[in-house]
């Protein structure tokens, strides 16, 4: 992966390098496109790799479990040989047609001319929500995300949450983890079923009706993790019980939005961009795929957004060149295997 100041020119422009983007990049350089990606965040792999690189993913075809982290890194493997140009940790701001008719993305860094787009930028940019009693301790062993599990090993862990991340963080640190508590406001969770039941058939320890009141520790010290113990209150009692913790996991939910997005002249509807059966937007040019693309029977799994970018992708490509064929036959057929064999060979 590498990266410039410099301007750029593609034949297409993916904003967004998360699975379904990543999968686009492969796609584009099997029909012999030159094509660039475009994230906000530093590295590929969107929401899996910033929420949940180490959860397991069941749902993609042929795999019968996958973790995301994995997934992520078979999927820039897949993209490597047509060497996509990655500029990562830049924002698509504004969208423009050149006399050509070309598109042109203006980033925070600069102009990217791509004769199309496709966006698969996943639910927008997200932010974490804050948990407020502890803000200071943030990069100092309060953190939103677990890039990696094994960061916290032999650490006695506070999660705050009762979602999804939360019992899949639960679950990924307790054999790992010196001790692992689930801290959330209510008895209820919002987490599957089945996930909670493994939780609670853990070694974890779970909290209900509580909520952190604060967190103790040293900030003036230079070790990372700087917690030393958590201040949990339950609610109905207003009991307050000193936790033990070196490090905090708030998995309090996200806010997400469309940011610039918004300004490209697409048709959107509740956050969701609008696309017609070849995933082409209302802007000439620009395509949409993932979760980001809606459509009426739409069904939001990574499974059906690979299918929606080599859609995507197949029509840019007719956009592109009015004589080219829509369908450019199977892989196999093709120059896929024989790439793939020398990078092995090399």
């Amino acid at each position: 992966m590498h990266a410039t100041t410099l301007p750029v020119e593609v034949d297409v422009l993916i904003v967004g390098a998360g699975p379904v983007g990543l999968y686009g990049a492969y796609y584009a350089g099997f029909r012999g496109l030159s094509v660039a990606v475009i994230d906000s965040l530093p590295e590929c792999g969107g929401q899996i790799s910033a929420m949940y690189p180490e959860k397991f993913i069941h749902d993609v075809a042929g795999l019968p479990a996958v973790r995301g982290r994995d997934l992520v890194a078979a999927l820039v493997e897949q993209a490597a040989p047509f060497s996509p140009l990655y500029l990562l940790g830049e924002q698509a701001i504004a969208l423009r047609h050149n006399d050509a008719g070309d598109a042109v993305v203006t980033s925070d860094r600069r102009e990217i001319a791509a004769r199309a787009v496709i966006v698969t930028g996943g639910i927008g940019t997200f932010t974490p929500r804050p948990l407020p009693a502890g803000t200071e301790f943030e990069g100092r062993g309060l953190s939103y995300f677990v890039p990696s599990l094994q960061e916290l090993a032999d650490r006695d862990v506070v999660i705050v949450g009762g979602g999804d991340s939360a019992f899949d963080w639960a679950l990924g640190l307790e054999p790992l983890a010196k001790s692992v508590t689930l801290v959330h406001r209510r008895q209820i969770f919002r987490a599957h079923a089945h996930t909670v039941k493994l939780v609670q058939n853990s070694s974890v320890t779970v909290v209900t009706d509580s909520q952190v009141e604060h967190i103790v520790g040293d900030l003036s010290s230079a070790d990372v993790h700087a917690i030393e113990a958590v201040h949990v209150s339950h609610v109905p009692s207003g009991v307050t019980t000193v936790i033990e913790a070196q490090a905090v996991v708030a998995a309090l939910g996200f806010t997400a939005n469309l940011g610039p997005l918004h300004e490209w002249g697409m048709h959107i509807s509740e956050r969701r961009i609008m696309v017609d059966s070849c995933m082409a937007t209302t802007q000439p040019r620009v395509f949409a795929a993932g979760d980001i693309a809606d459509y009426r029977g739409k069904v939001r799994l990574i499974a059906v957004g690979f299918g929606e970018v080599a859609t995507a992708v197949n029509n840019a490509a007719i956009v592109l060149d009015p004589e080219a064929p829509l369908f450019p036959g199977h892989s196999t057929d093709d120059q896929i295997p024989r790439l793939v064999n020398e990078m092995v060979t090399s």
